[in-house]
């Protein structure tokens, strides 16, 4: 597939088939990840391939994330009745698709790059997954959201330091075809400087 091509007709499909991806497939997506571009060659990135009970890695993650919010709010009373079903509601969130991967930066401790370009590269690491997802026949769903940045999250996935859970990648084969998107015209967000 053109890259071209690609970049224009991938969506988020959030609707997925629970067929199993073929590993080679999914080391594909993870090798296009690591060709992303990085300032000074930190390759800031982690990933978690989280698939069949893997995936309750990602379950615990967002139940936990629920219950410490609720516990947190103006009647920080749970029954145990009601944390079970705040557990089981958040735990099938991560079950929407097959195959899970978990992307997180890990900053390098090296004074000439900044860590918004680390989280850069990262964002571009998740784009070309993205996209070589969808020119292998895949569809991709690119998930954030409060819950992701939570210090729960975050210690689920055992980061420390300036490690931080950038998203999730939901992947499997699309259940439904994509619409068609349009996009503002360049030209309306482009100032040209030639002199």
């Amino acid at each position: 597939m053109d890259v071209k091509e690609a970049i224009r007709q991938r969506r988020s499909i959030g609707k997925l088939k629970q067929d199993p991806i073929e590993h080679a497939l999914i080391e594909e997506i993870l090798e296009a990840a690591v060709w992303a571009p990085n300032h000074a060659n930190t390759e800031p990135w982690r990933f978690w391939v989280m698939s069949g009970e893997g995936r309750k890695l990602l379950g615990r993650g967002y139940a936990e994330v629920a219950i410490a919010e609720a516990k947190s709010g103006a009647d920080a009373e749970l029954t145990e009745e009601e944390e079970e079903q705040l557990r089981s509601t958040n735990e099938k969130k991560a079950m929407r698709a097959p195959l899970v991967i978990a992307v997180a930066v890990s900053p390098a401790e090296k004074p000439v790059v900044p860590v918004i370009e680390e989280y850069a590269a990262v964002h571009c690491a998740v784009q070309n997954m993205l996209l070589a997802a969808h020119a292998l026949g895949l569809g991709t769903i690119w998930r954030t959201g409060d819950p992701t940045y939570h210090p729960k999250m975050q210690e689920n996935f055992g980061l420390s330091g300036k490690e931080e859970m950038v998203g999730f990648i939901y992947i499997g084969y699309p259940e439904v075809i994509p619409t068609k998107a349009a996009r503002v015209p360049f030209a309306l967000k482009t100032q040209w400087v030639t002199e």
